[in-house]
């Protein structure tokens, strides 16, 4: 089912539904953003929702189509984060080079864990996943050193200040930062709504209906999905990279936690997983509902935005199954009586 809408006419009289268009719409939309909004905090707001829309979106890229849920992928967030830091501090190596290596070292990483555990089913994945992670986060988080590289352990690394510096990564504002994670989110996006239509989607989809039934018609699933988590968890260590280089401080909690990984599959599902806009949208509901209840609510009520989420996850299983994007959608077709495309 395609969640977008953009106005084409039929021969009916009609409209249909174009996710092309409305995506270009979107990511336009999104370029011209910071044009009406000048404030820092603003700014810094929209950078945080477009940063969870990309992890979303990430996470989408295989669990949405799928089916499976992986409440491990942070691990490759902080993956991505830790190498580009490590690369940048330790060998003076740019951080836009370092990206790419902790995204290539998560690929490996998830296809080595994916090959085994995609033949798992039901909740046993999951379980997996949240151990894979939590192994590796303890293990960065007690340990200082390793094969003399200062890991520092629960006290994280901290990116040294090189002022306006483009491969360094860093600016002196936050409009650099804003146009950065929405092209790294353009570009998922694209992914996202190219793979949906390639054989690989049609792979992904096949398995999630029935895998049996797949398999029997030659899918290889566990191919097909190790390929599509090997592509996810490239595009989380991107991210991780530059959540790092963002706030020029990564440690295992935030950056490998079980929360974080909490964070992308609830505004995937919330949003509508197994659709393009669908985490764009539970990140842009979701994002800010956590940061008003985190600086409202922290100092005596900490975790109240799981809270939150736990209570937006109810109220959406129970009244928009398919996500957000279902009613969206629905309501265009009853005004403008098209029909999809």
């Amino acid at each position: 089912m395609k969640p977008t809408i953009a106005a084409k006419p039929t021969r009916s009289g009609g409209l249909r539904i174009n996710q092309t268009t409305v995506l270009v719409t979107v990511l336009l939309a999104l370029a011209l953003a910071p044009v009406v909004v000048t404030d820092s905090f603003t700014l810094h707001s929209m950078i945080m929702v477009l940063f969870f829309a990309y992890m979303a979106t990430s996470w989408n890229f295989v669990c949405g189509y799928v089916g499976q849920l992986s409440l491990g992928h942070a691990m490759f967030n902080g993956m991505g984060g830790y190498v580009s830091v490590l690369m940048f501090t330790q060998l003076g190596l740019s951080p836009w080079l370092g990206m790419l290596f902790g995204g290539l070292l998560a690929m490996v990483t998830a296809v080595l864990i994916g090959l085994p555990t995609f033949r798992l089913k039901g909740p046993y994945f999951t379980l997996t996943m949240i151990a894979f992670a939590e192994i590796v986060r303890i293990w960065i988080e007690n340990t200082n050193e390793f094969a003399g590289i200062p890991l520092k352990g629960a006290e994280g690394l901290i990116v040294p200040n090189h002022g306006d510096n483009f491969w360094a990564f860093q600016f002196s504002t936050k409009l650099p930062y804003y146009y950065i994670i929405l092209s790294f989110l353009a570009v998922a996006l694209i992914a996202t709504a190219w793979m949906e239509r390639s054989k690989l989607g049609f792979c992904l989809k096949a398995i999630r209906g029935d895998r049996d039934a797949a398999e029997a018609l030659g899918v290889n699933p566990t191919f097909y999905t190790s390929l599509a988590f090997a592509i996810s968890a490239f595009m989380t260590a991107i991210g991780g990279s530059f959540y790092a280089q963002f706030f020029r401080y990564i440690n295992p909690e935030r950056s490998m936690g079980l929360e974080l990984s909490i964070d992308m599959a609830v505004m995937s599902i919330i949003g509508g997983q197994g659709t393009v806009l669908g985490p764009l949208l539970g990140a842009a509901i979701l994002t800010p509902i956590a940061e008003i209840a985190r600086g409202e609510f922290g100092g005596g009520l900490l975790g109240l935005h799981l809270v939150v989420y736990g209570l937006a996850l109810m109220l959406c299983v129970l009244y928009f199954p398919k996500g957000a994007i279902d009613p969206i959608r629905k309501l265009y077709l009853r005004f403008f009586g098209g029909n999809e495309r």
